[in-house]
């Protein structure tokens, strides 16, 4: 089995210095050996189990000698590749190393179906399809089209008028539960914004009767006499005493 990518998996033809010399694929987890010569993990340990040498120079490889280069996987990793399902009709590319990311959601890729029995294998864009029609499932959707899901005890007496018409009452009293819900929502507000309107006009009323008390109250003090001339209009001008 090879140990680097597929280069059909690319959009692209890749670069040729990011080729294993092994098995010819774009470089897979790369290890770089202390020649400077680059190949797959899992090419060159193969490899070195049969012979210590260097595939490229012949050179004499001490494994402890060998190191990971993950700035150039870092960089392989952004070549843009076409998703694995490409055949069944996939379009989507995305760079290399979200590649299992898009896989675990692809439509088009196969999953098995998870009713017990059940051996079929479809695309997972079809699966929810597939288990209402599945065989092997414990509840299944009405073949006549009435959008009932039933279980095995329940296909026998079904019948496909008396659960539409079910379900229409189900609808109806929901509809008849939204409107009274409604109508109690209206009388609530209709009540408050009666009492708003009386409490205003009550405040208009309050703030009247202040303005007609602020407007007299300055003509009250206009007419009253001034202060000492009471007592000069009840006793008249004081009599001078004779002198003795």
């Amino acid at each position: 089995m090879s140990g680097g990518y597929d280069l059909n998996l690319f959009t692209s033809p890749p670069d040729c210095n990011f080729l294993c010399s092994v098995c010819h694929g774009v470089l897979k987890r790369p290890m770089r050996l202390p020649c400077c010569h680059i190949f797959c993990k899992r090419c060159i340990l193969p490899w070195l189990a049969r012979q210590k040498t260097c595939p490229c120079c012949r050179k004499e490889v001490k494994q402890k000698k060998m190191v990971h280069v993950n700035k150039l996987r870092k960089i392989i990793g952004r070549l843009e590749v076409k998703c694995k399902n490409a055949e069944a009709g996939c379009l989507v590319t995305c760079p290399l190393a979200h590649r299992k990311g898009h896989q675990d959601s692809c439509p088009f890729e196969l999953t098995a179906c998870p009713n017990e029995g059940c051996t079929s294998r479809v695309p997972r864009g079809n699966l929810a399809e597939h288990r209402q029609n599945c065989q092997h499932g414990a509840h299944q959707r009405c073949p006549l089209g009435c959008g009932a899901t039933l279980g095995p005890a329940e296909r026998a007496s079904h019948n496909c008028y008396r659960e539409l018409r079910k379900a229409w009452c189900q609808r109806q009293e929901r509809s008849r539960t939204l409107v009274l819900c409604l109508l109690r929502r209206m009388r609530k507000v209709y009540r408050s914004a009666n009492l708003i309107r009386r409490q205003l006009a009550q405040l208009g009323e309050l703030l009247e009767e202040d303005d007609a008390l602020l407007l007299g109250a300055p003509q009250e003090e206009a007419e009253a006499p001034p202060e000492g001339s009471i007592g000069a209009e009840m006793g008249g001008p004081r009599a001078k005493l004779p002198c003795k």
